[in-house]
């Protein structure tokens, strides 16, 4: 298995280390709950140096990448990112990346460890000697750090950050955090006030023993994937692998705000329009049961009239905030309105459950800006 450039730090942390899309990643240290509960109320720590991290570059960069991604690359400035989708012909989804711009003509792109080496090679294979502009695969070199929940900010200022407090949402800045030059974004996969810093492989140890020396009086502890699944499936983000692939189109999942038509031709604009046209056959929705009971990837969704199956389960779990089961699934778009009835075959039993709206979790305090 690969291993990231903290690898020493989860083992020094007791973290126990499971098999993650071919890197040793630590699922939890003590308890996923315990990490779910300190990234809601105070920070958390992850290493999300498994993540993809690709450059394109040079004069042909933009146009590039406006041809090989849905979002519209032309409306970021500098130091700005997005959230994008990469589809192939049939506008199935091959990945669900954020775009960086860095520079003038420089952008980064991240995108998830199980795609790398696939989008990697589209992009290789779909960029000519014309298009003016250089991929290079990063994710060696450097690290990935995310710390999220609503002290993380506290915690970067404490190891001397600049700038953050005017740091809007998907914007990022070059920084320094205990004399370690950094790329700080204001990014991640929480729903809570958070960071992403991708640093030196180098430093990256250096500055994970920093953050919780000095994040420990602000309740800052380390979290592993199990928490940040919780964390994500709350706020009805998309997993890839789990609730979108490539037979499944942008529209399908609920992420139509990552295409713009407007912007001119890109790959699977037409598959797009097409299915925009004769309407969506399913949807991706959410749910909640209505009695206590967990919902799993790959359970069955039941119409309670049938009861037949209608769709599957792409996520599911229990939420430790609301205590109540909550999942992700696609079923026909008769049954998508919110409100409507459904249920979830769960070990043999039907347990009513009921379409609601995503997010399933709101902060009850809103981030300073």
């Amino acid at each position: 298995m690969k291993q990231t450039p903290l690898i020493e730090q989860h083992r020094a942390h007791g973290g126990k280390l499971v098999d993650f899309a071919g890197w040793e990643m630590p699922i939890q240290y003590a308890s996923v709950i315990d990490e779910y509960h300190a990234v809601r109320s105070k920070a958390g720590l992850f290493d999300v140096s498994h993540m993809g991290r690709l450059t394109v570059s040079g004069a042909g960069g933009c146009a590039f990448l406006q041809r090989v991604t849905t979002n519209d690359v032309t409306k970021l400035a500098i130091g700005q990112a997005h959230y994008s989708m990469v589809c192939n012909d049939l506008a199935g989804i091959k990945d669900d990346i954020f775009v960086y711009r860095t520079g003038e003509s420089d952008y980064l792109l991240c995108v998830n460890a199980s795609n790398r080496e696939k989008i990697l090679r589209w992009l290789q294979d779909h960029c000519g000697a014309d298009d003016q502009c250089r991929i290079e695969d990063h994710t060696n070199g450097l690290a990935q750090i995310a710390i999220q929940g609503p002290a993380s900010r506290d915690i970067l200022l404490a190891l001397g950050a600049d700038n953050l407090n005017g740091l809007k949402l998907h914007h990022a800045c070059e920084n320094r955090l205990d004399g370690i030059t950094c790329f700080v974004a204001r990014t991640g996969y929480s729903g809570e006030l958070g960071y992403e810093v991708n640093v030196s492989a180098e430093q990256a140890a250096a500055l994970w023993q920093q953050l919780l020396l000095k994040g420990g009086v602000f309740g800052l502890k380390p979290a592993g994937l199990g928490a940040r699944d919780l964390l994500r499936l709350e706020m009805g983000y998309l997993l890839y692998g789990n609730d979108i692939d490539e037979k499944t189109t942008p529209l399908e999942a609920g992420a139509d705000w990552t295409v713009s038509f407007d912007k001119g031709d890109f790959i699977g604009r037409t598959a797009l329009l097409a299915q925009k046209a004769t309407g969506l056959a399913r949807r991706f929705v959410a749910f909640e049961l209505l009695e206590k009971a967990v919902p799993r990837h790959g359970f069955k969704i039941i119409d309670p009239l049938s009861p037949q199956p209608i769709g599957d389960v792409t996520s599911g779990n229990l939420s430790p905030l609301l205590q109540k089961g909550i999942g992700l699934g696609y079923v026909p778009a008769l049954y998508s309105a919110v409100g409507t009835k459904i249920a979830i075959e769960i070990r043999g039993k039907i347990i009513p459950a009921v379409i609601v709206k995503p997010p399933f979790y709101k902060r009850t305090a809103t981030p300073r800006p």
